[in-house]
């Protein structure tokens, strides 16, 4: 398989295999004018497998989000031709309107422009809490 390679824009590296799409979805990516590539199941020493995104554009992307669903991620930055940047995620500390608050009688219920904001409880357990009603998610399955 042969996929270009990127003059300037974004390699998201060591996506866990099968998460390539949902990242594709959640960044919008579909909206973009200019070229995406998804490589999927691609052979990894590290992972086993794992997927790609080139994106033939220099944009801003949530990392709070990326680093939530894939610590590992590593995103790098592209610029002539060159990477000037590469940054490896992690679980983030803190997340603004990356999860819902599902306690129906938390605030963000019924004050809808109120920001969702968790907090990482237990980084081991991969356990978040909600900055307003303490309400425990943990991280989805990866």
């Amino acid at each position: 398989m042969n996929i270009d390679s990127i003059h300037s824009g974004l390699v998201l590296d060591h996506i866990p295999a099968g998460r390539g799409l949902e990242i594709y979805r959640l960044l919008k990516l579909h909206r973009l004018e200019s070229s995406v590539a998804i490589i999927q199941n691609a052979k990894s020493r590290k992972l086993g497998k794992k997927d790609i995104i080139k994106i033939d554009e220099v944009l801003d992307v949530d990392l709070d989000m990326l680093g939530y669903i894939g610590p590992g991620i590593t995103v790098n930055v592209i610029i002539n031709g060159e990477r000037v940047e590469k940054r490896v995620l992690e679980l983030p500390t803190r997340m603004v309107n990356v999860l819902k608050c599902k306690n129906p009688r938390c605030i963000t219920t019924v004050e809808p422009e109120l920001d969702h904001v968790f907090r990482l409880a237990d980084r081991e357990r991969r356990i978040y809490r909600c900055e307003y009603c303490d309400e425990k998610m943990s991280v989805i399955a990866i």
